[in-house]
């Protein structure tokens, strides 16, 4: 079980997640017509030449999203999580584009005991996703319940 136990979490705590992933074209058209998103900014490279300051299209931000929390999976929740609460202040204060490599953090900035469920815990992480440059890319936060270290 790679997840940690809320028991096992402190604020502070930080992840450096090893998994590091180059965006191909095929991620981007694929999440994003599986999406149904119609957006030329994510298909349309002539439109994005003539008509973006990019001058080529951009990778969609709700794959930017996704990828960077699961990324963090394996090392925070994967085997320990119950279910996730919500996800909290998402930025994308730079875009990502076909190539780029993505490195994300995470950190323990949230952790309360559950009202209703004694041996769980409701903890909030904010991850954090950079392009190959160091560039800040994504930002959230998630609020998931965690399942504390089994009595034994």
């Amino acid at each position: 079980m790679a997840g940690k136990w809320f028991d096992e979490l402190e604020i502070g705590q930080t992840f450096d997640h090893p998994i590091r992933r180059t965006i191909t074209e095929t991620d981007n058209v694929l999440f994003t017509t599986m999406t149904h998103n119609p957006a030329q900014l994510h298909l349309d490279e002539e439109y994005c030449k003539a008509e973006t300051e990019f001058g080529t299209r951009i990778v969609n931000s709700c794959y930017t999203l996704s990828l960077m929390v699961g990324v963090s999976v394996g090392d925070t929740t994967l085997g320990t999580a119950v279910a996730n609460l919500g996800w909290d202040e998402v930025r994308f204060p730079k875009p990502l584009f076909h190539g780029d490599t993505v490195r994300v953090e995470t950190e323990v900035v949230g952790l309360r005991e559950s009202k209703s469920r004694p041996d769980q815990g409701i903890v909030t992480f904010e991850h954090r996703a950079y392009n190959q440059h160091g560039d800040l890319v994504a930002t959230c936060k998630r609020s998931g319940l965690q399942k504390k270290k089994p009595a034994g």
